[in-house]
């Protein structure tokens, strides 16, 4: 087993921007990914559906940015807090569609509730993030960026995760689809796909000895910490990936 790699300094990569990251509280990569933007030099908004912890989150990220961040409360569920959410965040250049739910049922005992509450948040949560988006993307005129964040569940089976796998090679879809849409307008759409990345969360909804299994699966003998995936969401939200568009990149150690 391998360890991490040191944590990386900022670069400035994201200088000039303003980067709104869904479903950012708590210790997963939404957070991640809004600590790296800002140390990046962005100004980063946050949203989360969890009010308590969208106030942590933002306490923690304003110690970084030296500024509060706009955050808002929004259940991706519901188009009328997308829209408030947009509202409040005003100007943006990058949007990082995080938010997503997951579970575990075998798809002879999955209800139909348990199937259309995962795809509701994780696929047409996603969907309706990146139409507001991209309608006010085009309207500015500035170009811009959008990342999902898919899973390489969308790619690979899982048993259990017939829900989740749909909904995440939906985002795959999705992606793609929106990308050749937003070309004209100058605003790029990728994708990140994780494999597995530890946090808080994902241990106390997963069994240790599923982990341990998936674990295994990675040829750095590690799952990936939540910011080594936020790098990656970083360099897509950047200058560095202008010429990428309609790509899903697998954030993974995975060997077959």
């Amino acid at each position: 087993m391998t360890s991490p790699p040191p944590y990386p300094t900022g670069h400035q990569l994201l200088e000039g921007k303003t980067v709104l990251v869904t479903a950012a509280a708590g210790t997963g990569i939404g957070f991640a990914t809004a600590k790296r933007c800002a140390e990046e030099g962005a100004v980063v908004a946050i949203s989360d559906k969890h009010e308590r912890r969208l106030g942590e989150s933002a306490e923690r990220l304003a110690a970084v940015m030296d500024r509060e961040p706009v955050a808002v409360a929004c259940d991706v569920t519901q188009e009328g807090d997308v829209q408030r959410m947009f509202d409040a965040v005003g100007h943006f250049d990058v949007l990082v569609n995080n938010a997503g739910l997951g579970g575990s049922a075998d798809l002879t005992d999955m209800t139909d509730e348990q199937w259309a509450v995962v795809l509701d948040v994780t696929l047409t949560g996603t969907m309706r993030c990146t139409r507001e988006a991209l309608r006010r993307l085009h309207a500015s005129g500035r170009g811009g960026a959008i990342v999902n964040n898919a899973s390489v569940i969308g790619w690979r089976a899982q048993a259990g995760q017939a829900h989740y796998a749909a909904a995440k090679a939906g985002v795959m879809a999705l992606t793609r689809t929106a990308a050749v849409e937003a070309a004209a307008y100058g605003v790029r759409v990728n994708a990140v796909a994780p494999s597995l990345a530890m946090h808080e969360n994902l241990a106390k909804v997963t069994t240790d000895e599923l982990l341990a299994e998936l674990t295994t699966r990675e040829a750095f003998g590690r799952a990936a910490e939540p910011w080594e995936v936020a790098n990656v969401i970083v360099f897509l939200a950047s200058d560095y990936a202008s010429y990428l568009t309609g790509e899903v990149l697998s954030v993974s150690s995975q060997h077959p």
